[in-house]
């Protein structure tokens, strides 16, 4: 029998959601990761594999931890980098995780920079 940790079902439900969820060129995907100290996330166009705009809570200039207000920043500066980068809309990938908390917090502060998903 297979080991059921926390992380294995967090892979499986991760697994599951990337079957429907997809980045294309014009509409790339916001892939989030939650660690227990800190949180980033990742715009990602998975035609090419490349990573377009990155932000983290354990950037020096972003100042931001890992809870709900740090979330909120990296959110933030995801969704103004995305600007810069013109992007305007992506597609929310939670990774597997729960959509509260970090989560939810994160996917604000993105739309409160003008990401539209």
């Amino acid at each position: 029998m297979a080991k059921t940790t926390r992380q294995d079902l967090r892979l499986a439900r991760h697994a599951r959601l990337r079957k429907r969820v997809t980045g294309t060129p014009e509409k790339p995907r916001l892939a989030v990761f939650r660690s227990l100290k800190h949180i980033s996330a990742q715009i990602i166009d998975d035609t090419t594999g490349i990573t377009l705009v990155s932000a983290s809570s354990m950037e020096k200039d972003l100042k931001a931890g890992g809870n709900i207000e740090g979330a909120k920043k990296v959110g933030a500066a995801i969704g103004e980098r995305a600007k810069k980068a013109g992007l305007s809309t992506v597609i929310f990938d939670r990774g597997g995780f729960q959509y509260h908390g970090r989560v939810s917090s994160l996917a604000d502060g993105a739309r409160e920079a003008g990401l539209e998903f």
